[in-house]
Parts: C-alpha cells; sequence; structure tokens
C-alpha cells in the first residue's frame, strides 16, 4: 500500500493553537495511577500464586494482575518522554515497583523511543519501533506474534546472565549493550554506544537492580520461602502483557513505509493510528492514552491525560478536521484488519510483477 501523503494541506499550525496549554504532565494524575495500578497488579499476582489457577480467585487474579501490571509498565512510555532532569522521584519508584521486577529498567527504552519520534528516522530503517507490515507478507505479522513467547526467557537471560558476564568479558559488553538492551520491535536494530552526557552509572544500576530482583525471586523460590509457581506465574503473567502490547503496537501505525523514504510529521501522523473506541474497553488493550497514538505523533511532548482533551479539540475545532479524522479507526479489530489487509494487497501487488 502506498504512503498515505498529507500534500502539505495538514493544518499543523491550527492545530499546534487548539492544543498549546495541553503540554504540561500533572504529576497529581501520574502517581495515583501508577500506584494503584502496580499495587492492584501485584496484589493480584499474590492471589493467584496463592489460589490454585483452575478456581475462581486464581483465574480473576491473573486477568486482573495481567491488566493492571500491563497498565503500570506503560508508564515506560512517559518515562521516555518527559524532560530529563524532571520527574525524578516518579522513576525510581516506577523502576523499583515495576520494571526491575518485570526485567525491563526505564534504560530499556530511553532514547530508544525517542529516536522513533525523530523527523528523519521515524519508520526509516534505522527506526526499532518500526517494521513495513503493512507492505509485505501478512505471514510477517503472525511470526512478529509468534516472538512473543521468548521474549520473558529473552529478559531472563539477558539480565540475569548476560548481566554479570557483560561485566567480566568487555566485547560481550558492547553486543548485549547494541543488540539486547532496547524495547523495540526490529530484531535487526542495534542501539548506539552511550554518549558522553548519557546517565552511564545510572543505567548499570538499573541493570544490576534488575539482576538483583531477578536471582532474588529465584533464591527464594530455591528456598522454598515462595513456591515455583510464583516464578511460573510471572513467566505466564509477563507473556500475557507482552501479547497485549504486540496487538496494541501492530494498531499503532499504518506501517506503510518499506523503509527508504524520510515522511514529513504530518505523513507520520498519517501512517500512525487512532482509535478513540470505547471509554472502558479501549483503555484496556491501549492505557495510558496509546489510544491516541496518532495525536501522540503529532505532539509527543504532550503528557498521556491529556490525549483525550486534545483528540476532542482537534476533532470539533479544526476548520477543516478530514485530515485528521483519516487517521482514525472504528476498533482495535478494525485496525488490524486493515493493516492485514494492506499487506496483503501488498503482497499481491508484488506477486504481479514479472520477474526480469
Amino acid at each position: 500500500m502506498a504512503i498515505d501523503r498529507d500534500n502539505g494541506a495538514f493544518p499543523m499550525a491550527e492545530a499546534n493553537r487548539l492544543v498549546a496549554d495541553l503540554m504540561k504532565p500533572n504529576p497529581r494524575i501520574y502517581w495515583p495511577d501508577f500506584l494503584i495500578s502496580v499495587s492492584v497488579g501485584w496484589a493480584a499476582f499474590a492471589v493467584a500464586v496463592i489460589y490454585p489457577l483452575s478456581s475462581a480467585p486464581g483465574i480473576i487474579g491473573v486477568t486482573v494482575a495481567t491488566l493492571a501490571l500491563y497498565r503500570a509498565a506503560l508508564f515506560t512510555h512517559e518515562l521516555a518522554h518527559l524532560k530529563t532532569g524532571t520527574f525524578a522521584a516518579f522513576r525510581l519508584v516506577w523502576n523499583i515497583l515495576c520494571g526491575f521486577a518485570l526485567l525491563i529498567p526505564s534504560f530499556t527504552y530511553h532514547g530508544v523511543h525517542r529516536h522513533h519520534h525523530v523527523h528523519d528516522v521515524y519508520g526509516t530503517k534505522e527506526d526499532g519501533e518500526y517494521l513495513p507490515f503493512g507492505t509485505g507478507n501478512p505471514l510477517g505479522i503472525l511470526g512478529y506474534m509468534l516472538l512473543i513467547f521468548i521474549l520473558p526467557a529473552f529478559f531472563i537471560l539477558r539480565f540475569m546472565v548476560l548481566t554479570p558476564l557483560s561485566l567480566l568479558l568487555p566485547p560481550l559488553r558492547k553486543l548485549i549493550w547494541g543488540q539486547f538492551s532496547s524495547l523495540t520491535i526490529d530484531l535487526t536494530y542495534v542501539r548506539a554506544s552511550p554518549k558522553k552526557n548519557d546517565p552511564k552509572g545510572l543505567w548499570l544500576a538499573q541493570e544490576f537492580m534488575a539482576f538483583i530482583y531477578g536471582w532474588t525471586a529465584a533464591g527464594l523460590v530455591m528456598m522454598n520461602i515462595l513456591p515455583a509457581k510464583a516464578l511460573l506465574l510471572w513467566y505466564g503473567v509477563a507473556l500475557l502483557i507482552f501479547a497485549l502490547n504486540s496487538v496494541r503496537t501492530l494498531a499503532a501505525h499504518a506501517y506503510r513505509n518499506p523503509g527508504a523514504e524520510q515522511l514529513s510529521v504530518a505523513e507520520q501522523f498519517l501512517d500512525s493510528v487512532n482509535v478513540p473506541g470505547h471509554k472502558v474497553f479501549t483503555n484496556i488493550w491501549a492505557p495510558t492514552g496509546l489510544r491516541y497514538h496518532a495525536t501522540h505523533h503529532l505532539f509527543p511532548r504532550m503528557p498521556y491525560h491529556n490525549l483525550h482533551i486534545a483528540h476532542q479539540r482537534l476533532v470539533e475545532g479544526l476548520s477543516d478536521n478530514t485530515l485528521y479524522l483519516r487517521a482514525s479507526r472504528k476498533s482495535l479489530w478494525d485496525a488490524l484488519v486493515r493493516l492485514w489487509q494492506d499487506a496483503a494487497a501488498a503482497k499481491s501487488k508484488l506477486a504481479e510483477v514479472p520477474a526480469e
């Protein structure tokens, strides 16, 4: 499928004026939202450990733990966009209560995600958070989803085994930093070496803490303080969280850029997806404002709690909202079906091209 061009007509200046007052993050929203989510998540996890998984409390515990911890984990997206040097206590608490325990410390997303928003990087081969699903074989979408089954094992290996080894073997250190230290969807992505002003000491401390959390949990099981079921349940909940996030990621963009072209800000918006959807159900699979992913690409610094307001203002306030509405989908199903159809159409078109 062709890239959805804006033809120079996107009312960007007008859009900026409509939402100019919505850029300030509110800690009185961030703190209770995260703390309630993570507390409910770990409490439900404990219930699932205590009760048989075949029982009603066990099933409810797994479900609630997955959804609540999924929401808590996705605050890493907000951390990636918050101005450097701000929300320091929130970043620390997020890592202590969520990032280290799920083996996804915040440095694995820091910088990597901002790269995704760089004007001349988005959608190109240098963008680790983009794969041209909409221009290729639909089976590639299925292959991407199958990867979720090994992702928890990958992070166990990364932090519990490779972290200490890399400190003893400098060449291994360079390898795991470049290829095993980023939350991306492109497995070929190579992370750049830390720059002079990067908080390398802080990142090393986060690695060490993830290592400590992982081996502490394993040690508690070996000492019979925790049941082995707790580790198996952790793997299962982590797998479900990655599954939810993978589905959300597929619905976040149209993925129509083959990787060779640079897109304008408006074209990046039109290659992205809003799913206003149902105010309850949509917030379950796309929490922390991520159902407005296209709007987020217009205004990356806008905090999640203002994206719904921004969307309403743009729909109602733009003198011509035609292009803005083009990025919207009716539902998660609609977004996924369109992606699959684009991929199938691209495959069919390639099959019609005669071999030279």
